[in-house]
């Protein structure tokens, strides 16, 4: 008997979602980010089909960009760190790559090294996150220099937001103002960048940082990145379901515990059902009682620890449960943002860090 723990990929969800980043800024091109795997999802599978319908795709390092060279694709590929050693300069022309410079070791590198032929590079800004990303009072001049090397094709401009998914618009209106600055002084030196502003949240709820590059990554896979409601994320549809199937049930008296530690006690007679997935799976084990699970579409909490390969749900009220019926940890009808807010966490992190074990299947 095969373990039922299995995570499904939904690729009409993934086109639904893309053509959502399209119809938000269609003048813009689509940078699809693909970087940890397609954010847990699968870049092997997954980049073929957005090959299609985008324009350029986003990864961290060369390593995940020759991954996505190995699918076939040959659109050019940013690298968002850059280059780490003088030696990928080479690689990222030879792959059509293009690397992100974001601090003078990697321009003193750039500067030494030998080329034969253009290679496009993307300037980082730091205009407030204070990751990445050179300092404002130095930009102008950084573009001057990238712009005067005969060896660098085009030049995108780009900065990250940091607040862009807060119903505090504050900053995001602070960073937007500094780069709008950096962009006029540079025009008034005759110099016209490319832009890149727009991530997933910014593309959805800010249609000033829309301009000729945009960098669509959660919302690809149907999550939203806001904590409140939000009229375009609507309609955004999970692509990816977490799913199992109850292993055994039992009925507990009044008092008696579940799980390792006693965390968790009945204050009726209960009736618990064990479904198979657990921390070993990527299910977090921060996951707090009360925590939904769906039960036959029905939905049901979470009682106890969650175990490496196990969780225990209180399933009393949702009617009759059986054994070999389907669990939903998360996905379209339970989004993997709402339990990851009952484990401390975010979205991000309960879709990037599956393991291997768990197998997956694209419909």
């Amino acid at each position: 008997m095969t373990r039922p723990t299995h995570l499904t990929i939904d690729t009409q969800a993934l086109k639904n979602n893309l053509r959502v980043a399209r119809a938000l800024a269609p003048a813009s091109a689509v940078v699809a980010v693909v970087k940890a795997d397609a954010y847990g999802h699968g870049a092997q599978a997954l980049v073929p089909i957005l090959d299609a319908d985008v324009d350029m795709f986003a990864v961290s390092c060369c390593e995940e960009a020759l991954g996505v060279r190995r699918s076939g694709i040959t659109k050019p590929v940013v690298l968002l760190e850059g280059c780490f050693e003088p030696t990928e300069w080479q690689l990222a022309i030879d792959n059509q790559f293009e690397p992100v410079i974001h601090n003078h070791n990697q321009l003193d590198t750039l500067r030494q090294a030998e080329h034969c032929s253009a290679l496009n590079v993307w300037l980082k800004i730091d205009t407030g996150m204070h990751r990445l990303g050179f300092d404002m009072d130095e930009a102008v001049e950084v573009y001057q220099q990238l712009d005067a090397l005969p060896h660098i094709g085009n030049i995108i401009l780009m900065t990250h937001f940091a607040s862009a998914d807060d119903a505090d618009p504050s900053f995001t209106h602070m960073q937007l103002a500094r780069f709008e600055q950096i962009v006029q002084d540079l025009l008034e030196r005759g110099q016209e960048p490319a832009l890149s502003m727009a991530n997933s949240a910014c593309l959805l709820n800010w249609p000033a940082t829309h301009k000729q590059f945009n960098r669509p990554g959660l919302m690809l896979y149907g999550l939203s990145p806001f904590e409140f409601s939000h009229p375009e994320a609507r309609q955004l549809t999970p692509i990816m379901t977490l799913s199992s199937q109850v292993i055994a049930i039992r009925e507990i008296a009044a008092g008696e515990a579940v799980g390792y530690g006693n965390t968790w006690r009945a204050q009726r007679p209960s009736v618990i059902a064990t479904i198979a997935v657990g921390y070993g799976d990527g299910y977090p084990r921060s996951a707090r009682s009360g925590t939904p699970v769906l039960i036959n579409g029905q939905r049901a909490s979470l009682v106890g620890r969650v175990s490496m390969d196990m969780i225990t749900v209180d399933v009393t009220d949702i009617g009759r449960v059986n054994i070999g019926d389907p669990c939903i940890l998360w996905g379209a009808d339970l989004s993997a943002n709402e339990v990851a807010s009952w484990a401390g966490t975010i979205g991000y992190e309960l879709i990037t860090r599956l393991p291997p074990r768990v197998p997956r299947t694209l419909v």
